[in-house]
């Protein structure tokens, strides 16, 4: 499959055009430098014909964050096969371009000069000063007022073989791009006037209540047919505050610098994500942006947050990343809060180890679990992401606690727990009537969820609840995953 990178300065229109591309908001844009600092790749069919389109940070340089994001860029660039080098077009040629552009030609590599922000018939005298670039393959274009981009479209298409066009194109793993793109009315809508409140914030005063019990969930829950999810795609989410070492993680597991690491606070904004085979099964990995006290959170950093939630929904797991070496927060409390709101299993990864106080190993351990009381289900790794120490361990612990996560028990052995549960326990009467559970079974996987059978569902108390719990994780093996009980009637959906 070809490459397409999209290459160029911050602030010429890169990640827009890379919105365009795919039909679909997912590169945060904005007028900041810098907004965009991971590479970003999507799969997309142009033409009908498939290439993987990669979105690339600013060439940029000054301090170590741009140097780094600079450095990645055209690693990316010099693996493409196809490069679209952009410019804006509202200023004079720049030199640097020039040198950057002569050099990725003098690769041989099919490169396209795109000057973007070419807005009105006016503007196009401003093309005239990009042919001093020495290349006959220029596109004047605006993204924004989606003018003259079918001509580049085509050329694209051009450089992609025949061998790579799609027959039967499945709407759900490509966007397809026609010479016919979508309105600017509709692509950009909602962008500049988004709302404060359509954005989630933690504040000291936010999330008090965290639920301690692991077992309850909402009252509307409805208990739906047992549906058999793919257990071989396991979407896994690395979340923390700011340097904690989320993006050092990332590349650690890959085993290749995937995401930009620098010293810099808030270094990752775009949630990036990655997918690799192991053991037969697709593990795909989303770095999240670092969270911070909502007083802290401005500008971009909002989209990042609300990219973040979105990321949590859709996974299945979450690796709740602490510093090791410093003092634990209340915000770490916070965000590790969301995998118990998003009933995801879970790993704690203790990171920095390798410049923690080992000598303290115990002590910092029992902080944890005094801390994150609402995650005693979910196992502590100490690692070092910087020195590779104990990370080759994480791939076998997603496995196994992914198993656990999507495992379903058969309801005569969730019965056997319950019947030696009553016998050692019995149910405590309520008013004077006597609770009686009739049968448990299980309904749901990923997390397990298991519906009590009873006559009087408010009948079950909390403790009880819990004391149940127990049981079936001394019976089975739950470790990593939340485990939920429904009380319900006979008859009851």
């Amino acid at each position: 499959m070809k490459k397409i990178a999209i290459i160029g300065r911050p602030n010429v229109g890169k990640s827009s055009l890379f919105n365009r591309l795919i039909k679909k908001r997912d590169a945060i844009t904005s007028d900041l430098a810098g907004t965009t600092r991971d590479v970003k790749r999507r799969t997309i069919a142009i033409m009908n014909k498939e290439a993987l389109l990669l979105d690339t940070g600013g060439l940029d340089k000054g301090c170590e964050l741009f140097d780094k994001i600079k450095e990645m860029s055209l690693k990316a660039a010099y693996a493409a096969d196809i490069i679209l080098y952009m410019v804006d077009g509202k200023g004079i040629p720049e030199d640097e371009d020039k040198k950057l552009f002569y050099e990725l030609q003098a690769m041989g590599k099919d490169i396209a000069l795109v000057v973007n922000k070419i807005d009105n018939d006016k503007m196009k005298e401003k093309l005239w000063d990009y042919y001093e670039f020495g290349t006959g393959d220029i596109f004047g274009i605006s993204v924004s007022h989606n003018r003259n981009t079918v001509e580049l479209f085509e050329w694209i298409a051009d450089k992609i073989p025949e061998s790579d066009t799609i027959k039967e194109v499945e709407e759900e793993s490509l966007q397809v791009i026609e010479p016919e793109a979508i309105s600017d009315e509709e692509f950009f809508a909602n962008l500049e006037t988004a709302q404060e409140d359509d954005y989630t914030y933690w504040d000291e005063d936010e999330m008090d209540g965290i639920v301690e019990d692991d077992t309850i969930f909402g009252n509307n829950d409805r208990i739906k047919e047992f549906d058999e999810e793919d257990i071989n795609h396991i979407k896994i989410a690395i979340i923390g505050r700011t340097n904690v070492g989320k993006s050092s993680l990332l590349n650690a597991l890959l085993g290749e610098e995937r995401s930009v690491v620098s010293s810099v606070a808030g270094t990752t904004i775009d949630p990036i994500d990655e997918t690799i085979d192991y053991k037969d099964k697709q593990i795909t990995f989303v770095d999240t942006a670092g969270l911070r006290r909502r007083g802290k959170i401005v500008g971009i950093e909002k989209y990042a947050l609300m990219r973040t939630t979105e990321m949590l929904e859709n996974a299945n797991m979450a690796l709740v990343v602490l510093d090791a070496s410093e003092p634990f927060l209340d915000l770490d409390e916070k965000i590790a809060g969301l995998v118990d709101s998003n009933r995801l299993s879970c790993i704690i990864v203790l990171n920095k180890w390798d410049i923690a106080k080992r000598s303290e190993h115990d002590k910092i351990i029992k902080e944890v679990r005094d801390r994150f009381k609402f995650l005693a289900f979910a196992p502590i790794l100490t690692l070092s992401a910087q020195t590779h120490l104990r990370v080759d361990k994480l791939h076998d612990m997603i496995l196994e606690i992914n198993e656990n996560y999507s495992q379903r028990i058969p309801t005569s052995k969730i019965n056997e727990v319950i019947e030696k549960a009553l016998r050692r326990h019995t149910l405590p009467s309520v008013s004077g009537q006597v609770i009686r559970i009739y049968y448990g079974t299980q309904y749901e996987t990923r997390p397990p969820k298991i519906a009590i059978i009873m006559n009087k569902p408010s009948g079950l108390h909390f403790t009880y609840r819990r004391y149940l719990v127990n049981k079936m994780r001394e019976a089975f093996n739950f470790t990593g995953t939340p485990l939920l009980f429904k009380a319900k009637k006979r008859g009851e959906k």
